[in-house]
């Protein structure tokens, strides 16, 4: 419920929806029935009042002059510049309903939906939804694109994606920040990681760029990408030669430590400071600080695991703490995600699985731009003749985008785009129909970096004609002739469904977040998640890149620079990209890169500069800068396609391979060449 103020003032409890473990909880300020704040809630513990720059602006992103609020329906040839005319809602979900129909007669796995983290509610996200696609018999969508590699990872270490606690990192007196740009993408773990370094403990940044975060830790350990498994082999080389083992933790609460142990010696640290690009000195040191400080955490991220071997690295690093029996302190352990600790308590027949009559194939998002150009096969199924995009940007976040391009431009391709504004991926689609924003509609929201359950109340009426997604897809049911009860349910029902214990929906909405009941230190006597209880090390391995100078020596001689993709900071993922304040803040597409890389190429910093390999070419501005290290490039992403210089983004250039464990995808493990351009202009 809304708490009110003043007369015409309201005060609306909600939550911070973006793909970001913060998951903070938000207060806003209505006057009039129009937003003129969101600011953090200062009462939830993680958020404690602060919100990014991003979210801070969402009123901005709501009410930009571009928003969608009318129907749209193409009007123009794919292969053309994009021209749409409005209609009314009747008319879309008429036409749009009588296409799918179409297709579903001949074979309803032609039907594909394509989401992802746009929102992370539930509500908003996959309840109705997936009601909608179970029902019509569409094929499934694994959704990969960015987690699951290191989801895969904990869940075949611990049992589930769980860690430590978010606010027992004060308490660290080591902190190894593994892959993550806490400062950009992690603000409030950032927030008590400060508060253990004011109280003497040791930060290190592990990550192959020297990010903000770096600059603010005692340490950055800057490795090679893709060798994060070395270098946690390595490490653990060097706690078994100096003895700094729990032996009593790993006798009683893992598995397979024997056989870690014997790979583990095969990684000195010579060894491992040269596939890494260290020092030995480095290796030993890091090994030192973390064998000899107690307790110790680590903060992983995901970047990490966005390589071919990502999922072994995150196995590896999970391992860590096991051999030291860090975790026996609740400020020892690690943090990847904290998502598995809701498991226990989501309705997991909130999207109707029942409603499924027959079994269906499941396409790999990640894969999107090979799956689009497949024709029909035994093996593959039937092409897929329709798209319903909603919570994503396929065009500009999947890898390799010349074939995700292709593939959305194809003329026999039926694509159906639920949106906010007109972006790459809505350009090509053959109806665009506007979706309501997180300040328009009621969700309910978990988290992957804390433990907290969140709700959000509508703090505005829809603008225009937007509809919350589990309107669009209740109305496209009805259209579909589907006459089941479960398509009947309001977003209220759908809410109160989410949680099937645990969470009490009335003090939920009272509060506006709560807490799950959970042990303090999760695995200080074991009792991890796996079938036995024991951690499970068996398995883990380092896995090399798909394209690095040694993995494919041949390839690294015509693209020798590695390149990652990290975030903008003022952006998340292809989310804010439009908002005009936090563009201006970014400038323009930039590429990091090393000063003696820069010379040997003959190119001053500013340059305009084409990145490109086999797969294509991506235009941006060049910056010589210390962030980069040598032979690695840094091209900050993601970018709209037609918002970047000649219409490019990052992902011309990443492709397709997908990781060792959980079928993700490998943008971080990239070889390009870097060359002068001809100077063109970034769109306004």
């Amino acid at each position: 419920m809304q708490d009110l103020t003043l007369s015409d003032t309201r005060i609306v409890k909600g939550a911070c929806p973006h793909d970001c473990p913060d998951t903070c909880a938000l207060r806003i300020t209505v006057e009039g029935g129009r937003v003129i704040k969101v600011q953090g809630a200062a009462d939830h513990p993680s958020t404690h009042g602060a919100l990014c720059t991003k979210v801070s602006r969402y009123a901005e992103r709501s009410y930009h002059p571009e928003r969608l609020l009318k129907p749209l329906r193409r009007v123009s040839a794919k292969h053309e510049a994009p021209r749409f005319e409005e209609v009314s809602w009747a008319t879309a979900l008429a036409d749009i309903s009588g296409r799918l129909k179409a297709i579903a007669a001949r074979d309803p796995q032609a039907i594909l939906p394509y989401s992802y983290a746009g929102t992370m509610g539930y509500v908003q996200g996959e309840a109705m939804a997936g009601r909608f696609f179970n029902r019509l018999g569409a094929s499934l969508l694994d959704r990969t694109i960015c987690a699951s590699a290191g989801a895969a990872a904990l869940s075949a270490t611990y049992g589930h994606k769980v860690g430590m606690h978010l606010p027992h990192f004060a308490e660290s007196r080591l902190i190894l920040i593994w892959g993550s740009n806490s400062i950009a993408s992690n603000l409030h773990f950032w927030t008590y990681a400060n508060q253990a370094k004011r109280a003497g403990a040791k930060l290190i940044c592990i990550d192959p760029r020297k990010t903000e975060t770096a600059d603010k830790c005692h340490q950055h350990i800057g490795l090679l990408p893709g060798t994060d498994g070395a270098l946690a082999l390595g490490l653990m080389h060097e706690l078994i030669v100096n003895d700094w083992l729990d032996h009593d933790y790993l006798g009683r609460h893992v598995d397979g430590w024997e056989e870690l142990r014997d790979k583990a010696m095969q990684w000195p640290p010579e060894r491992t400071a040269e596939v890494c690009g260290l020092s030995a000195a480095e290796v030993q040191g890091l090994a030192r600080d973390y064998g000899t400080t107690a307790p110790a955490a680590i903060r992983l991220n995901y970047g990490m695991q966005r390589v071919r071997g990502g999922g072994n690295a995150v196995r590896l690093v999970a391992l860590l703490p096991c051999l030291t029996g860090a975790w026996r302190h609740r400020a020892g352990g690690l943090l990847l995600s904290s998502s598995g600790w809701f498991a226990p308590y989501k309705n997991d027949q909130l999207e109707r699985p029942e409603l499924r009559r027959a079994p269906a194939r499941t396409i790999n998002m990640s894969s999107i731009g090979d799956e689009l150009l497949r024709p029909a096969s035994k093996e593959f199924g039937p092409q897929i003749e329709a798209l319903i995009v909603y919570n994503s940007n396929p065009v500009a976040v999947a890898p390799e985008s010349p074939k995700v391009l292709r593939g959305f431009q194809r003329e026999d391709l039926f694509t159906v785009v639920l949106e906010h504004f007109m972006t790459d991926t809505a350009d090509s689609a053959d109806y665009v129909l506007p979706a309501t924003t997180q300040l328009e509609h009621l969700d309910v929201h978990s988290s992957y970096g804390h433990t907290d359950v969140l709700i959000n109340e509508p703090a505005i009426a829809p603008l225009g004609e937007a509809k919350p997604n589990s309107q669009i897809f209740r109305e496209l049911a009805v259209a579909m002739g589907f006459d089941e009860a479960c398509f009947l349910e309001s977003d209220e029902q759908l809410a109160r469904q989410v949680f099937t214990s645990a969470i009490d929906f009335e003090a939920l909405r009272a509060k506006g977040w709560q807490s799950l009941p959970l042990k303090e230190a999760p695995f200080a006597e074991g009792q991890f998640l796996t079938p036995n209880g024991r951690a499970q090390a068996g398995g883990a391995d380092y896995v090399p890149n798909y394209e690095s100078r040694a993995s494919s020596p041949e390839l690294a001689r015509r693209y020798p620079l590695a390149m990652i993709s990290p975030p903008a900071r003022n952006f998340l993922n292809s989310t804010f990209v439009n908002v005009k304040s936090l563009r201006d803040i970014e400038g323009e597409p930039v590429l990091e890169m090393h000063a003696e890389d820069a010379a040997q190429r003959g190119l001053q910093d500013g340059a305009m500069v084409r990145v490109f390999n086999e797969r294509g070419n991506y235009h941006c501005r060049m910056r010589i800068s210390a962030r980069a290290r040598l032979g690695v490039v840094n091209g900050l992403g993601i970018w709209w396609r037609k918002l970047g210089p000649r219409g490019s983004n990052v992902n011309e250039v990443t492709h397709q391979g997908l990781t060792d464990m959980g079928r993700a995808p490998s943008f971080y493990d990239c070889l390009v060449e870097v060359a002068l351009a001809d100077e063109v202009t970034t769109p306004a």
